[in-house]
């Protein structure tokens, strides 16, 4: 069976919005470049990740602002010819990216967990909160790497549902705090 990795930018009131830049649409949209001083070593976690990456996964909306920038992009080279699932009901093969490698579109939560039980490494997903929520909530996601900022954001796109849902445990794999106040943040859900 294969793992579904959660992997996010968040604030410490647990937002997730928009952290690259305002064009995604938060109001402080590029909250993780701002005031914050740039540690290498605290990004150190997404080059670790690319080793265990075996596909990628996307909502469409992420995978719409992710995959034409990130098609072109030396820093994401390595994602290029990893094999991609984008979970949409409403995305058209049209309107996929060419030149991004094999892109598979799957229309259900349940299309995702056929796809969890068969063989192969890790799959992560970038980005793509409403998805991550959604997974969570049918009991999909195995990990959550989590780097997390000394920002407040106030509002926007949420790391978890605010739903009345059961208690679940997490068991921390990994942390580290690093100088400029940002903590990573490896969690096993189970």
């Amino acid at each position: 069976m294969r793992e579904i990795v959660y992997t996010a930018f968040t604030s410490l009131d647990g937002v997730v919005d928009s952290p690259g830049g305002p064009v995604e649409g938060h109001r402080s949209g590029g909250w993780t470049f701002q005031d914050i001083e740039f540690l290498p070593e605290a990004y150190a976690l997404k080059g670790e990740e690319l080793e265990e990456t075996s596909a990628l996964m996307f909502g469409r909306t992420s995978y719409q602002a992710f995959a034409p920038f990130w098609r072109d992009s030396a820093d994401h080279a390595g994602y290029k010819d990893l094999p991609k699932y984008v979970v949409s009901t409403t995305l058209a093969e049209a309107d996929l990216t060419e030149g991004w490698g094999d892109t598979t579109i799957l229309r259900s939560t349940d299309e995702v967990a056929e796809l969890k039980k068969g063989d192969g490494g890790a799959i992560f997903i970038h980005g793509s909160a409403e998805l991550a929520r959604r997974l969570s909530e049918a009991g999909l996601i195995d990990r959550y790497h989590l780097l997390m900022y000394p920002v407040l954001l106030g509002a926007g796109k949420s790391l978890f549902s605010r739903a009345d849902n059961d208690k679940r445990m997490l068991t921390l794999r990994a942390s580290e705090a690093y100088p400029n106040g940002i903590l990573k943040l490896i969690y096993d859900v189970g």
